[in-house]
């Protein structure tokens, strides 16, 4: 730690901290997910339901880490806890879970939802403009819009830590003000339609879209429940990347107390937007628009209801400005998570050093060449469709390791102390693992994907440690 003292420069404040959590949680989810999760459970309640009980478990988490965070206040976060609190085998897997998929998918999945959007201004960028096609290989202008916005944005964050809190606090801002002004826009125009009654009609009897049939299905019982723990997957991926922050503690002023207190903060406003978006829709938006939106572009009808046929380009600027923004955050705060890997001998060994800029620059570059692999093979949204158990399950370590801390470190200085402690860690605890459980019962092709992927990373461990 004391390495990083001298080295990383403290230059991000309380201001700058909540930019980067609110800033890397709101990409492109909640412009789209909405769409697949009223398909599940087909009811406005449900639905806004969904989306509260998504933020109160966020904001659980996060209140949680701010325990971490204060005693372990340096670069690497969750990867930290992890190691402190269990060992190092279960902190690399989750390393190599980031790595692998969690950061770096992430990062294409953001930077293919800028592109998307990109295409309504300019058609030329659509996905469907292929540039090269050898044999099932096909390179679209899309995902070379993906990866140039990939290197961009590396390239800015390589040259310090100061120009990356510089593009996060622009975006950050921006996106905020813009989500706020379609609420308020949204909400103002529902004060005239009858939409927002007809929808909360019967708000909640659940009911499920089937693909096959294209009925709709009353359901209850198991069958809901399996419903909902489908849709979180949803709200509680558009929630993710919270957790940002604690990877650049080594560069954050008075760590032990404005990285909590960021986690806090920005969690809170992120859900409180989330939620009025959802309620927005639902005032603008028959419940079957909000379903059926084409490409599950729910933002984009909404804006069209709110501003006729600029809607599209007004929504479409306000995506690209939230996903640039998003990845952002993303790619600052992924690096520094390989670079103390690295300093324990389980990644490679140049991700350990800083640039004369004082960032992690070799673990930039390295993160920025696997996203744009990882745009190039098109796999992105299966990827996807299963990191979110790998990021609950490693979550759900983290907070249990709260207890095993505070048996194991009894007299460590904890200048701060998880909230509620021990009923709401716990409380997520459970909540969290019933989740992961209903998912393995329900998409066991999707996630036992993805914890065979975390689980892939043993062997590797021990061929890493043997040579380390």
């Amino acid at each position: 730690m004391q390495e990083e003292k001298q080295h990383f420069k403290r230059e991000l404040g309380l201001l700058d901290a909540t930019l980067l959590v609110v800033g890397s949680m709101i990409g492109s989810g909640i412009f789209i997910v909405s769409a697949d999760i009223t398909r599940n459970i087909g009811s406005a309640g449900w639905l806004v339901l969904i989306w509260i009980v998504s933020a109160l478990i966020t904001m659980t988490a996060a209140v949680s880490y701010g325990e971490l965070s204060a005693m372990f206040p340096q670069a690497g976060g969750q990867y930290v806890y992890l190691k402190e609190a269990y060992n190092k085998l279960i902190a690399f897997l989750y390393g190599w879970s980031f790595f692998a998929v969690i950061q770096t998918g992430t990062i294409a999945a953001v930077g293919v939802a800028f592109s998307k959007f990109a295409a309504y201004l300019i058609p030329s960028f659509s996905e469907n403009n292929f540039l090269i096609e050898i044999g099932s290989f096909k390179l679209s202008a899309a995902q070379l819009v993906s990866i140039a916005t990939i290197i961009l944005l590396t390239y800015i964050n390589s040259r310090g830590v100061k120009n990356g809190k510089i593009i996060q606090k622009i975006f950050t801002i921006t996106k905020i003000a813009s989500l706020f002004g379609l609420i308020i826009f949204g909400l103002v125009l529902a004060a005239k339609s009858d939409i927002w009654d007809t929808n909360w009609t019967n708000a909640w009897t659940a009911k499920s879209f089937n693909k096959e049939t294209n009925l709709w299905t009353e359901i209850g019982g198991f069958t809901l429940l399996s419903a909902i723990a489908a849709s979180m997957v949803g709200s509680l991926f558009s929630s993710d990347a919270w957790n940002g922050v604690t990877f650049i503690s080594g560069e954050i002023k008075n760590p032990e107390r404005n990285v909590g207190l960021s986690l806090f903060l920005g969690t809170l406003i992120v859900s409180i937007i989330y939620v009025l978006a959802n309620v927005m829709y639902l005032a603008v938006m028959p419940l079957e628009e909000i379903a059926f939106a084409p490409s599950d572009r729910v933002a984009v009808v909404a804006s069209e209801h709110i501003f006729g046929a600029t809607g599209t380009i007004i929504i479409a600027v306000m995506i690209m400005i939230s996903t640039f923004g998003c990845n952002n955050g993303l790619i600052m705060a992924g690096s520094r998570v390989y670079y103390t890997m690295a300093k324990d001998g389980l990644f490679f060994k140049k991700a350990a050093n800083l640039n004369k800029a004082s960032v992690p620059g070799w673990g930039l570059w390295i993160q920025c060449i696997w996203a744009s692999a990882l745009c190039l093979t098109g796999k992105y949204g299966d990827l996807l469709d299963f990191v979110m158990i790998i990021v609950i399950i490693f979550y759900i370590l983290t907070i249990y390791g709260i207890f095993i801390l505070r048996k194991k470190m009894p007299d460590a200085e904890r200048p701060y102390k998880a909230f509620a402690y021990p009923f709401l860690p716990a409380l997520y605890i459970l909540i969290a693992s019933a989740i992961c459980v209903m998912l393995l019962i329900d998409r066991t092709s999707t996630c036992g994907w993805g914890v065979l992927i975390m689980l892939a990373g043993i062997p590797v461990y021990y061929l890493t440690k043997e040579k380390s």
